[in-house]
């Protein structure tokens, strides 16, 4: 007697979820798989790190090979090795308290010239647009030094009135020689003197700033020129530089501009 065969019938859902649960063994299998994978790479990159070398140098010129820097010897630097010893970084050493007030000292420099750089443009800005010319520079000196001079002439005169008052007041001393002193000649002959000093001060005063002034315009008129000249050779370095038009596009143009007349 033979056995049945089982009859076999084709039904859409069953085939669906038939497919479902295959999609969702190959996940479960692929992943584990995956996370296996990833796990191998970061063991492999932990290993590579803690397989690097260091070579560093004590205190007595020896040189040392080791997977991890003495605490003694952090600061001294050391360079790190890869597996076939070929230098991977350079880790520089701890600066000393010399070498760090010398780089401080090297950026204030820099900085304190950069400072000076930017003082010199920013006058230089402010000259080339104050004056045109040189006979500028002259007028606006002759005006400083005429409100100075002005001044210094005030005071010489000043001087010279308290200077015959002095001279007066010591007649009337003489004359008064032996005789009870005199409080109020005495006070007038001391505030003669007091204000000869004052003037004296301010005229020597007045000469420096004069001395100052014709020094700055003199300079003034100097960095003007330099400017100038500068200016000047750029132009003219800027116009041979500049493309000029074909001779043969000039003898066009100039045959055309005659037809046209």
């Amino acid at each position: 007697m033979k056995a049945e065969r089982p009859r076999l019938s084709w039904n859409p859902a069953g085939e669906r979820r038939a497919t479902t649960a295959s999609a969702r063994d190959a996940r479960e299998v692929i992943g584990p798989a995956l996370a296996a994978v990833f796990l191998l790479a970061l063991l492999s990159l932990i290993g590579s790190a803690r397989a690097a070398t260091y070579k560093w140098v004590d205190e007595k010129g020896v040189v040392h090979y080791t997977d991890k820097i003495p605490v003694d010897a952090v600061n001294k630097g050391s360079t790190v090795l890869d597996k076939q010893a070929r230098p991977v970084k350079k880790i520089d050493p701890a600066a000393t308290p010399e070498q760090i007030r010398a780089r401080e000292a090297e950026e204030e420099m820099r900085r304190l010239t950069s400072k000076a750089n930017e003082e010199i443009a920013r006058r230089d800005r402010a000259l080339v647009s104050s004056y045109t010319t040189e006979n500028e520079i002259e007028l606006a000196r002759s005006r400083a030094l005429g409100t100075i001079d002005a001044q210094l002439e005030s005071s010489g005169a000043y001087s010279q009135q308290l200077t015959k008052r002095r001279a007066e007041l010591d007649q009337q001393k003489a004359k008064l020689a032996g005789k009870p002193r005199h409080v109020a000649l005495e006070r007038e002959f001391e505030g003669t003197e007091s204000e000869l000093d004052k003037t004296a001060a301010l005229i020597e005063q007045k000469r420096r700033e004069r001395a100052a002034v014709v020094a700055r315009y003199d300079a003034d008129k100097a960095r003007w020129r330099e400017l100038k000249s500068i200016a000047d050779s750029n132009a003219a370095a800027a116009a041979a530089s500049a493309p000029r038009p074909h001779p043969a596009a000039v003898g066009q143009n100039g045959s055309s501009a005659a037809a046209k007349k």
